[in-house]
């Protein structure tokens, strides 16, 4: 089954965009993705093991947290999905800005997309 890895994350699965694993769960894909790239740990889960917060995991487009969370079986031919959740702004803004976090390099693009955000959301 396919791991797709979004762009912020990249950089610590040694710059690949997806990984191939044989598993039974999503716990056991999660498992195999971060023992093969340590540095996603931090990312994905907290100190105590927990899939953090933010960080949404799609098994063929259905979201694991109303199926059955990572004890969510897979087959070969899936495909998981990590989604970071991203806040703030309008969400076609958010969306080119996580697809290109890897090209922000300029903390005033940041800064101005933040202003930007707070401007939308007040009109």
């Amino acid at each position: 089954m396919h791991i797709f890895i979004p762009t912020p994350l990249r950089p610590y699965a040694e710059g690949k965009d997806a990984v191939e694993v044989n598993v039974a769960t999503i716990a056991e894909a999660l498992d195999a993705l971060t023992q093969a790239y340590p540095s996603l740990r931090r990312h994905l889960f907290t100190e105590e093991g927990k899939l953090r917060s933010f960080v949404n995991v799609y098994v063929n487009d259905e979201d694991i947290r109303y199926l059955a969370k990572e004890n969510t079986p897979t087959k070969d031919g899936d495909t998981i999905s990590i989604i970071p959740s991203i806040a703030g702004g309008c969400i076609q803004r958010r969306l080119d800005l996580w697809q290109g976090w890897d090209k922000v390099r300029d903390e005033s693009v940041i800064a101005n997309f933040s202003s930007e955000s707070n401007q939308n959301l007040k009109e």
